[in-house]
């Protein structure tokens, strides 16, 4: 027989007015209560609060609590549902905390938005009173959890761990946070990835030099550094990308970045023509040479420095061509021949040549010969000059515009290929001094520019003039309108796309998992 309103009213008042030290003896008053859950909807809110209540006066019955407060979690009224979530951090004590955190955390698979805020916020209640059980219980279903319960509990922990109190994150749990972590970075998709490295480097233990270093080598091992590129698996592309954006951030002048400096020029750089996209919007060759470029400064020392300079070197060449000849057969004007001029791509290159040559300085000098090294400042020459008439082109374009008015797409288009001939401009004029110099600093045109490199965009100098051979002048290269896409500035550390398929694929294919409750 359903337990009615008045009887559980009067089972509680019973548990109410007993003592403390008498609460044990009334055991069938709080099995009354348990039975509540069989009742309608009246009898099964009143149980979802009553049964929290008295649930540590009655350690015999805990199993039974516990089960029974689940079915109310369970039920198909959502309002129930709600009010039985909301007490489940009252259960949380001792040994039952790691059990309701990991119910919790299956509990995160609701589609019930306000169901799901509740979760979260039950979850942030009980890590506040015990984070290393709590860590157990949403670690257990990252592992071994649905898919949906597993990406969940994923993003829980990249978004709240950082707003946790400091008391809570010890170094213990700190400590615990990391090798579970290392667990789950055994068996993950892009996107997972992604979001562990974001939870790992709130870790106050990590943002040391060497906690930053432990993190590099977990992506260095997520990366298959050890491996061969293969070019045309877009994957295999996309799990390279994914790595390096997230080791970007980790390196600094102690912390180094040589083994992906040196992957990408043995394996990218040879077959960057061949490199298949993850994503079909995005130009694969620049967003590499933007990673590299962006990693070079933080290069330690390199066993194979002159054959990285050279893989460069050969790229540069393949990217700056020699001039046309003026006149064709007739005498004829034949500029409508002149190659384009990749500016964007080139920036990266010299950018990264001239970090990587400052570790070896005389490398034009002493390990290319002369008449290569002629033939490179042949097409530096030539290059130069069309930058000349560029960086003017844009500047009378940009002048006198400020605030709305550099916010157009053109205009923004403009501002950015300014920072790009600018930058190109000061490492060519570098590689012209005898010997070669290494010495300029430029900020690459992706990143934010200072305020005193920003006046220098818009001012006319007469130190903009590259050395050119006299002996040798040709006609100046104009370049033609439209050298820019509308995504020439972009580039983001963050992912883009995700890993292709999902598990499976990419960063390794997840094994078979449970599906069901396992409360």
């Amino acid at each position: 027989m359903a337990v009615t309103i008045e009887e559980l009213y009067r089972n509680y008042g019973i548990l109410a007015d007993a003592k403390p030290e008498d609460l044990s003896q009334h055991k069938d008053a709080y099995q009354g209560i348990l039975d509540g859950v069989k009742g309608g909807p009246k009898e099964k809110r009143l149980a979802a609060q009553f049964i929290p209540k008295f649930f540590s006066s009655f350690p015999e019955l805990a199993d039974a609590a516990i089960n029974a407060q689940l079915d109310l979690c369970e039920d198909e009224d959502v309002s129930i549902r709600r009010q039985a979530i909301k007490e489940l951090p009252r259960f949380a004590a001792g040994e039952n905390i790691v059990r309701v955190a990991d119910i919790l955390t299956q509990l995160l698979q609701t589609d019930d938005s306000a169901e799901f805020n509740q979760v979260n916020t039950a979850l942030v209640s009980i890590f506040k009173m015990d984070a290393k059980a709590t860590l157990g219980g949403l670690f257990s279903q990252i592992l071994q959890g649905e898919d949906i319960v597993r990406e969940r509990a994923i993003k829980f922990l990249s978004i709240k761990l950082k707003t946790m109190p400091e008391d809570a994150m010890t170094k213990e749990v700190e400590d615990y946070i990391f090798t579970e972590t290392k667990k789950v970075l055994e068996d993950v998709t892009g996107e997972e990835f992604v979001l562990l490295m974001r939870i790992l480097m709130v870790l106050k233990g990590l943002q040391t030099m060497s906690g930053r270093q432990q993190l590099v080598e977990l992506v260095v091992e997520q990366a298959f550094l050890e491996q061969a590129l293969n070019p045309a698996d877009p994957d295999t592309v996309d799990r390279l990308l994914q790595c390096t954006r997230q080791a970007l951030p980790l390196f600094s002048k102690n912390v180094h970045s040589t083994r992906f400096v040196t992957y990408f020029c043995d394996h990218v750089l040879p077959n960057l023509s061949s490199l298949t996209s993850p994503v079909a919007e995005l130009d694969i060759q620049l967003e590499v040479l933007k990673l590299l470029a962006e990693m070079s400064p933080f290069c330690g020392d390199m066993e194979k420095v002159e054959t990285n300079l050279t893989m460069l070197f050969e790229k540069l060449l393949e990217l700056m061509p020699l001039p046309p000849e003026a006149e064709g057969e007739n005498g004829e004007n034949t500029l409508s021949d002149e190659p384009k001029l990749q500016f964007s791509y080139v920036e990266c290159l010299l950018f990264s040549f001239h970090q990587l040559g400052k570790k070896l300085p005389d490398f034009l000098i002493d390990k290319i010969n002369a008449e290569r090294l002629k033939d490179f400042k042949i097409r530096l020459q030539y290059f130069a000059r069309g930058l000349q008439v560029y960086i003017r082109q844009l500047r009378v374009a940009l002048q006198g515009k400020t605030g709305d008015a550099l916010k157009t797409e053109e205009n923004k288009i403009k501002v950015v290929a300014l920072k790009i001939t600018n930058n190109i401009n000061v490492l060519i004029k570098d590689l012209f001094h005898n010997p070669p110099s290494y010495k300029s600093t430029v900020t690459l045109s992706w990143k934010p520019v200072q305020k005193a490199e920003a006046v220098q965009l818009v001012s006319s100098k007469s130190s903009d003039k590259t050395p050119l051979d006299k002996r040798d002048a040709r006609q100046i290269y104009n370049p033609p309108s439209g050298k820019y896409s509308a995504t020439i500035g972009n580039f983001s550390n963050e992912q883009r796309g995700g890993f292709r398929g999902g598990r499976g694929r990419g960063f390794g294919g997840r094994g078979g998992r449970s599906r069901g409750r396992i409360y």
